[in-house]
């Protein structure tokens, strides 16, 4: 298969049939409906692929647990588990510029954000491999005359469900725990954007199958929700779901996981405030909310998307971040210029595009963009223009609502105590953004405000060594850190007798 990008140029992709998903180790043709993936900056179909259905699922689910229970997979030493995670790395770095490319023309976003998610993918296989090393089970303080032990157990298959807007870096995060931790995993790709999830099925396999291990552990089943993943949410031999998605899908697999009364994790959406205190130096904090709501395009849970400023520095600071974000270069990702790329899909830039005709009904000042790019460049691509809002009571649905594109509405704030309660004011609470000069005034806000990440003095930084989750709407649970492999295992207590005599209810 070839990916024509928009200049013309052919890129080799990974080696794999376009109509084929992995069903438990066997690449075929699915059985459900076709799934097309579109190229967002020219609007061209770059694969029509056969979808998974329930009955793929449903085998893919069977399988799996055979290979989990397998004992060349759940006795497999964990140094040896290590190997294979250390081996999945070097694989998707031998092949990073193929699969930056893929992604890239089916998301859309620039080169270089989708060559460092390749990367990210890379780091978090490998740090997750070291963990898998370093991680210890408990002799916990007996109280009578027994050894008490608490050890970690494998759940047996998980299903994880990622979304469009980072593809691979948002499948390792899911697939590296949840095998580490010695599981199957039925992977379930955005249908936006199956492609590079596809790939890496590809490499996860053959390392599978060169370690002489269960080809089953994984399986990648592109489709949409309704049919696919609701399959593996409610499927009987499923035993966790991680989600990465839209809260309103969210607490529908809640819904379905309580009637089994089966463990999740839910990393949902935000509406993240971004802060400028008084204080803050102000080019460290133009240039750290201009990358918080417009990079990846606001395609991002954790884009600042809503901008709280102190009274005194609103004006000429608005002022100066809509003059740079009026200057940001629009265009197709495989140009190393661009800076703002094309949305998703057709469908999400006419979202947004709703979302800032509502906004203008709600009484909005546009400050810069608020509509597609024009030009022969930009005919036939999702793009829409960086935009600022601002004039809209924190009440107006653009305040509270996630529009997940290049949209940042800004807002004033007088003291403390109302920036706390502006910032608060929502029901999500993921991420959290604030420059100030003040390590007092740091602390204070970055405890006060309900945000699972908060950034001082920088934004949307990640380590795969740092718990990642939301509060609110914004999710259950974490991911990544050391604690990451344990949110895949079932924890299990041990005693172990040592007394020299029965129990007295042994009789006589």
């Amino acid at each position: 298969m070839t990916v024509e990008e928009p200049a013309g140029h052919l890129v080799p992709a990974p080696d794999y049939t376009p109509d084929e998903v992995l069903v438990a180790g066997e690449w075929r043709r699915g059985n459900g409906a076709p799934v097309e993936t579109v190229d967002p900056a020219t609007g061209r179909t770059l694969a029509v692929l056969a979808g998974a259905d329930a009955a793929d699922v449903g085998e893919a689910a069977r399988r799996a647990a055979v290979a989990a229970a397998d004992p060349a997979w759940r006795e497999l030493p964990a140094h040896r588990r290590a190997r294979l995670l250390h081996r999945i790395a070097e694989l998707i770095e031998d092949g990073a510029d193929r699969l930056c490319a893929l992604q890239t023309a089916d998301t859309g976003k620039c080169r270089a954000e989708t060559l460092a998610l390749v990367h990210s993918a890379a780091g978090t296989f490998r740090y997750t491999a070291a963990v898998l090393e370093t991680a210890e089970d408990a002799v916990t303080p007996a109280r009578g005359d027994y050894v008490t032990l608490s050890v970690h157990e494998p759940i047996g298959v998980i299903g994880a469900i990622t979304p469009w807007n980072s593809p691979i870096a948002s499948d390792a995060q899911k697939v590296a725990p949840a095998l580490a931790a010695g599981n199957a995993v039925l992977l379930k790709p955005a249908e936006w954007t199956p492609l590079v999830a596809l790939a890496l099925g590809r490499i996860v396999h053959h390392a599978l199958t060169e370690a002489g291990l269960p080809a089953g552990l994984l399986s990648v089943l592109p489709g949409p929700g309704r049919v696919t993943g609701d399959a593996i949410v409610r499927h009987p031999a499923v035993g966790k779901v991680t989600f990465t998605g839209g809260t309103r899908t969210g607490r529908g697999i809640a819904r379905l996981a309580a009637d089994k009364v089966m463990p999740v994790s839910l990393e949902l959406g935000g509406k993240s405030p971004t802060i400028v205190c008084e204080d803050a130096d102000t080019e460290q904090a133009l240039a750290g909310v201009l990358f918080g709501i417009f990079s990846s395009s606001g395609q991002s849970c954790i884009a600042g998307s809503r901008l709280f400023v102190a009274r005194s520095r609103y004006d000429a600071f608005v002022g100066e971040l809509v003059d740079r974000a009026r200057k940001l270069r629009v265009g197709p990702g495989t140009d190393p210029d661009t800076q703002v790329a094309p949305l998703v899909h057709h469908a999400h830039r006419d979202h947004v595009a709703g979302y800032v005709d509502l906004a203008r009904s709600e009484g909005a000042r546009v400050r810069c963009g608020g509509a597609p790019p024009e030009g022969e460049r930009y005919r036939d691509g999702a793009y829409y223009l960086p935009t600022v809002l601002d004039g809209l009571p924190h009440s107006a649905r653009a305040c509270q609502e996630e529009i997940f594109g290049p949209v940042l509405v800004a807002l004033p704030f007088d003291d403390e105590d109302d920036l706390v309660a502006q910032a608060n004011d929502t029901v999500y609470g993921l991420a959290c953004g604030l420059w100030t000069r003040s390590a007092a005034t740091a602390w204070r806000l970055a405890r006060r405000i309900d945000a699972g990440t908060v950034w001082i003095n920088t934004y949307k930084q990640f380590s795969s060594s740092t718990p990642f989750g939301g509060m609110k709407d914004s999710g259950l649970g974490r991911e990544k850190g050391r604690d990451g492999i344990r949110a895949y295992q079932r924890q299990k207590s041990l005693y172990w007798g040592t007394a020299a005599t029965p129990l007295p209810w042994a009789g006589s």
